[in-house]
């Protein structure tokens, strides 16, 4: 079991989930190739310890149990995975501060997905 940052993080990019993750295993794509890789961010299926904490400090509601992801997302957790294999094309995000999403911004945002 572990967690997936979903399409729902795209363009979104709070890093509240980095500042909380014990392990640092949610990367950035630092890469050219953007039809695979959307601006968000990713969490390195080997790294991961299934703490759950990035899940609940997301203020998009992006992270889900790769059990639970919802089949809208179900691609998701393949993208996610590809970490593993090109490391060399991810880094650690650098905290930054960002404004927390309303629940009106969250509700437009899932809107945009489905």
């Amino acid at each position: 079991m572990t967690w997936v940052i979903t399409r729902l993080c795209t363009d979104c990019l709070s890093l509240d989930c980095v500042d909380v993750c014990p392990v640092d295993c949610i990367y950035q794509y630092d890469g050219s190739d953007q039809e695979t890789f959307r601006n968000q961010l990713y969490i390195d299926p080997d790294e991961c310890i299934a703490c759950s904490v990035c899940e609940v400090a997301c203020p998009w509601e992006a992270i889900y149990e790769d059990c639970d992801v919802p089949s809208i997302f179900k691609e998701d957790i393949v993208t996610n995975s590809l970490v593993v294999k090109d490391k060399a094309v991810f880094s650690v995000p650098l905290l930054k501060e960002k404004p927390t999403p309303t629940s009106e911004d969250v509700k437009s945002n899932k809107a945009k997905w489905s």
